[in-house]
């Protein structure tokens, strides 16, 4: 086979129509070898190229026969030293790490692994892997994208669904059985006619960059089915890829984004670039230990045999390093400008900040991305936490970022479940968390607000179990958080008594309600619009199975429930003050009489600094003066919305509330009660007491008595 020098850039494996080009980055290996195969059943490689150009540490080669389609590895030459950092070991078929596809997947044996199992990991193991590593493949990158265009949804009007691609299609009989738990499933009609009937507007998919399944859930007949455990930063996880004569999974891809594109709903990636799927020093060499482990990992600075690990899965990408950055940022790139996805969810972001140790707010990726023509343009969002000291950053991410705020998920679900709740914490969360976001410059929608995400219990296991039940995982229920935060009217998991299904189902109604009504990004995970249940399982990372999926048979109550959260969404939409671009000014603006936002106790009058500081709040009202917006749209045009006020009380008995003053000439008329699943819409007079039932959330809106009832906000026909 004719060998060419090639080109050290671009890294990975690039077919330019007449052959390919390969380049690996390794700062410290002595030799490298391209090793091919004929086929995913091959044990050995067919050709195994020296790669003898290096240039900037860069191993290139062009072969000029080479077509897509075919298969590759690594095989990398340099010491085995780890007590210096260093594990190269040559008998380990090793994965690009740019690879674009994965042609094989791994299948587990003690040979992937660079030291004898059983025995030290400073020993070298000198088995071939060859016959059960990941071979990457090469890819013919052409698509056709056809008037393809991003949606570009403002952040103030963004509706997240948190789903999986898999979980999401599995069990829905209208979906096509062959595009079940597939990328084509997502953006089937069912589906794209579901998120569209929502209001959402972007689609959150849970990690789909490839992922490994951990051995010891294989052991155990279970998978990684969250898949927060990845193999390559660039290629689609192939097992959401149906088997098809023409489209391999890069394109399946890129078809479903295509498809989502034009319901007009984006498509977020949750990404994992805080560890990978080789571990700790007693891990799998896979790719990136084996290609430079010194070089891809931070290591300890007092013995760089271990490794350093803020994420409790065993290692950290080496941030410092400008190869390991670059590598992170290319993989960013290239899912945007060639898969064409619209933003990023960034799982323990924390981790990214970590150049040495401690969590720097203003660390080399974040200046990066803030000045990269490309990701600065694209929704970025932090999960702002992770397991290492220092590691919890809620409200501290930089303009730009958006985040995870589970200050407010936590304070939500304190005040409805009544534990301590104080007025001051509510009224912050309710109007964007401005103790968080305001000082840096920050807009209400740097708050991604949510009661429920795939990590923990779904919103009808939050009201029906104070306990987990994680057995299915096989770790004797010791897996998974001990504090949710639910409840469950005393009464532990599924039952048939009328009454308490009746008050779960208004609680979910409330936890709803609350979410749309709050200033910030609203996140609803996948199937709580359907009450989907787990079981009580609050830690389905390994549930590839029924407890995951989520289950399309609606009977009535299930039906009955998914027409309120519709509701909600179409009022949310219809109201302009519910997605303010701005935080509150708490006064009187653009002439109007009235505050923007005032906050009001039963009396209907706007609460005193007695009221403030009473201590734990179980009942407050939330004005919202539409006239008093004092904000433009994008052509500089006055928004205009109209006056609403949202009722909430979390205690059990119900409250008569003082409905507020104001213009003679208008009237208060009811849009929502989650006392009620489908209210009236009365209406009522200044100074009328209304009858606030226990546990409930009543919206209203201010209008003329001569206006047309609000019936194309809450049905259907609004939209």
């Amino acid at each position: 086979m004719r060998v060419w020098p090639g080109q050290p850039y671009p890294l990975g494996a690039t077919w330019d129509g007449t052959g390919v080009n390969f380049a690996l980055f390794s700062e410290n290996a002595t030799r490298v070898e391209l090793c091919l195969f004929d086929s995913v059943d091959a044990e050995r490689e067919s050709q195994r190229i020296p790669l003898t150009e290096c240039t900037d540490l860069v191993w290139h080669a062009y072969l000029p026969d080479l077509m897509p389609g075919q298969l590759y590895g690594y095989r990398v030459h340099g010491p085995y030293d780890p007590a210096h950092g260093h594990r190269f070991n040559p008998n380990k078929l090793v994965l690009d790490p740019y690879a674009k596809l994965i042609g094989r997947r791994l299948r587990w044996d003690d040979s992937l692994f660079g030291y004898p199992i059983g025995g030290s990991d400073l020993d070298f193991d000198e088995r071939d892997s060859a016959p059960f590593a990941p071979l990457a493949q090469v890819i013919d990158p052409s698509f056709t994208w056809g008037d393809d265009r991003p949606p570009k949804t403002p952040w103030h009007k963004t509706l997240f669904y948190e789903s999986h691609v898999k979980g999401l299609t599995m069990r829905h009989p209208d979906v096509p059985e062959h595009m079940r738990g597939t990328y084509l499933g997502v953006a089937s009609e069912p589906i794209l006619r579901h998120l569209n009937e929502l209001g959402v507007t972007a689609i959150e998919l849970l990690p789909v960059h490839h992922h490994a399944d951990d051995r010891y859930l294989e052991e155990k007949g279970l998978v990684n089915y969250w898949g927060y455990n990845t193999l390559s930063f660039f290629a689609p996880h192939i097992s959401y890829a149906e088997e098809h004569p023409v489209l391999d999974a890069v394109q399946q891809f890129k078809s479903m984004v295509r498809g989502l594109h034009s319901a007009g709903i984006e498509v977020i990636l949750d990404v994992v670039y805080n560890h990978t799927a080789e571990g700790n020093q007693n891990g799998p060499t896979l790719s990136w230990r084996g290609v430079d482990n010194a070089a891809y990992y931070m290591l300890s600075p007092e013995d760089p045999r271990y490794y350093m690990d803020f994420t409790g899965c065993g290692n950290v990408p080496n941030m410092s390093h400008p190869r390991v950055l670059q590598m992170i940022m290319d993989s960013l790139r290239y899912w945007v400008t060639e898969m064409h996805v619209d933003g990023f969810r960034f799982d323990l972001a924390s981790t990214l900040a970590r150049e040495l140790y401690e969590v720097n707010r203003l660390g080399s990726f974040f200046d990066i991305i803030h000045q990269d023509p490309v990701l600065s343009q694209v929704k970025l969002i932090a999960e702002p936490w992770d397991v290492g000291p220092g590691g919890y950053m809620v409200g501290n991410f930089p303009p730009g970022w958006a985040e995870w705020n589970g200050i407010y998920r936590d304070e939500i679900r304190d005040f409805w479940r009544g534990q301590e709740c104080t007025a001051n914490e509510l009224a912050t969360r309710l109007s964007g968390s401005s103790d968080l976001y305001q000082n840096d410059g920050r807009k209400p929608y740097a708050s991604v607000n949510f009661i429920t995400c795939h990590d923990g219990f779904s919103l009808r296991d939050l009201v029906s179990y104070n306990e987990k039940h994680n057995e299915a995982n096989h770790e004797g229920n010791r897996d998974g958080s001990d504090d949710n935060r639910s409840w469950n009217c005393g009464v532990e998991g599924e039952t048939d008594d009328p009454a308490i299904k009746a008050l779960r189902a208004q609680q979910m109604r409330n936890f709803i309600a609350t979410l749309f009504f709050s200033q910030g990004v609203p996140m609803m995970l996948a199937g709580d619009e359907i009450m989907h249940t787990q079981g009580g399982n609050n830690n389905t990372y390994c549930q590839d199975s029924e407890i995951s999926w989520l289950d399309w048979d609606l009977d009535d109550d299930r039906r009955e429930f998914l027409e309120f959260v519709r509701k909600v969404s179409r009022i949310w939409r219809a109201f302009p003050v519910f997605q303010r671009r701005n935080f509150f000014k708490g006064r009187a603006i653009r002439g109007e009489d009235v505050k923007d936002l005032s906050w009001l106790d039963p009396s209907g009058q706007e609460m005193g600094d007695e009221a403030w500081d009473a201590g734990f709040v179980r009942c407050i009202g939330m004005r919202l003066a539409g006239d008093a917006i004092g904000e433009v749209d994008e052509r500089g045009e006055p928004i205009v919305s109209e006056t609403v006020l949202a009722l909430f009380n979390a205690h059990w008995e119900p409250v008569p509330f003082v409905l507020p003053e104001h213009q003679p000439e208008r009237i208060w008329e009811v849009l929502l009660d989650t006392a009620d699943a489908d209210p009236v819409c009365e209406t009522f007079e200044r100074g009328h007491a209304y009858d606030l039932k226990g546990r409930s959330v009543v919206l209203l809106r201010l209008r003329d008595r001569d206006e047309t009832p609000a019936d194309t906000f809450t049905s259907a026909a609004g939209d």
